[in-house]
């Protein structure tokens, strides 16, 4: 029973790193930043050089995300399979995995049973999680979501060093709510964020992304957390994805 809550406890740290997991890469994407338009054309290209300031990487990586579109997402339904790797261990704990945002409304399904089996709900104003003692912050509090509103009062844009060949950049909200961003020069496109949260960090990093009704979507990514007990990881695959479905008020009801 401990090891089980241990898992779920990782389970929930991971998942917290999704936020909006709506940020990905068109597979043949355009280069130095730019995105195709409605109607194919290439709009406002950002060179991407040593001497771009962060806000204009913050754009770069908005623009690669799908610009207004990505903007006026109203929600996104992921499904898919998941393996989970425990501490100190090669051997995965296979399951699915159900994922639903609307803003800041979040619910979270992760089935790998006998080991795991998790819930988790925020409908706007309460969370709810099949663990009790659990709780998720709101899903635009972190992650690719911020990118739509880094250039909104209360955010701000600053400066990290590069990783590699990957340009950073941070974008922190009036709460002090954080997210790191490390994009590819040539494409303008994000591979990694990290999010500091209740002391820890929660690494994604993109493997494969498509490109869906103009918005870039993760079809396969990790996550990492680094914790005393070793590192905890999990892979994602996506099988499905649907965008801007119509949501009824019980999708995200809190069970009684």
């Amino acid at each position: 029973m401990q090891k089980k809550s241990l898992i779920l406890l990782t389970l929930v740290a991971l998942i917290l790193c999704v936020s909006i997991v709506g940020y990905a890469q068109n597979e043949s994407p355009a280069k130095n930043g730019t995105t195709p338009s409605a109607s194919g054309s290439v709009a406002a290209p950002i060179t991407i050089t040593a001497a771009t300031t962060p806000v204009d990487l913050a754009r770069a990586a908005l623009a690669a995300q799908g610009g207004e579109k990505f903007k006026n997402l109203k929600n996104m339904i992921l499904i898919g399979t998941v393996d989970l790797y425990p501490p100190n261990s090669t051997q995965s704990i296979p399951g699915k995995f159900y994922i639903v945002t609307a803003g800041d409304k979040i619910i979270i399904d992760i089935d790998a049973r006998p080991a795991v089996s998790f819930k988790q709900i925020y409908n706007g104003q309460q969370s709810y999680s099949s663990m009790p003692g659990v709780s998720l912050p709101p899903a635009s509090k972190f992650g690719p979501a911020v990118l739509a509103k880094f250039d909104q009062p209360g955010y701000t844009v600053s400066a990290l060093p590069d990783k590699k060949k990957q340009r950073g950049f941070r974008i922190v909200d009036a709460e002090g709510n954080t997210t790191d961003f490390y994009l590819d020069p040539a494409t303008g496109r994000v591979v990694t964020f990290l999010i500091p949260y209740n002391g820890y960090t929660f690494g994604t990093e993109n493997k494969k992304m498509k490109e869906l009704d103009g918005i870039l979507v993760p079809y396969n990514f990790t996550q990492r957390l680094e914790m005393p007990q070793g590192a905890f990881f999990a892979e994602y695959n996506v099988k499905d994805v649907k965008l801007n479905q119509p949501l009824g008020d019980d999708v995200f009801a809190i069970p009684n």
